[in-house]
């Protein structure tokens, strides 16, 4: 190529992009999930989601009929999670992912959910796209906000 082909080249595509910027300025975000949320989709979602936070409770608590209910087998030992975190205190999910030194890997929530699980309470690893996986990590979340999520801002 010569000077001139390489220089009218880089002129298109210099003129492409700034097109391309110019209509993304005109035309402006996306509009994708902006609608408002309801009242009738908030009241929804906080039901659904406190139902959640009630299973969860049950299980952190060691509710035999729960675990029973939901086919987990959460402890061998007798003890319940809420024994070492008293009120979900002390287990940060705002933290995760993260490095877990007890685990030596890079870890999410539910890594070490199932870990307590496993290690010091000698349970059965739950899977992690379970109703009680999803019940106890509403349980956590929720007692450490001390509220409800709010939808669309996770």
């Amino acid at each position: 190529m010569t000077t001139r082909t390489t220089l009218l080249f880089t002129l298109c595509i210099a003129s492409l992009v700034g097109l391309l910027a110019a209509l993304a300025v005109l035309v402006g975000p996306a509009n994708a999930n902006k609608d408002p949320v309801t009242p009738q989709q908030l009241k929804a979602y906080e039901d659904a989601f406190m139902e959640q936070v009630k299973k969860g409770d049950l299980l952190f608590h060691g509710d035999a009929a729960t675990a029973k209910q939901m086919n987990v087998v959460l402890s061998n030992t007798g003890m319940a999670c809420a024994m070492c975190h008293p009120f979900a205190s002390d287990t940060h999910p705002q933290a995760f992912p993260k490095y877990q030194a007890s685990m030596n890997k890079f870890a999410t929530l539910r890594d070490m959910i199932n870990w307590c699980i496993e290690k010091p309470n000698q349970g059965e690893k739950i899977d992690s796209d379970s109703d009680a996986m999803k019940a106890l990590e509403a349980y956590i979340y929720w007692s450490n906000s001390g509220s409800v999520l709010v939808p669309g801002k996770y």
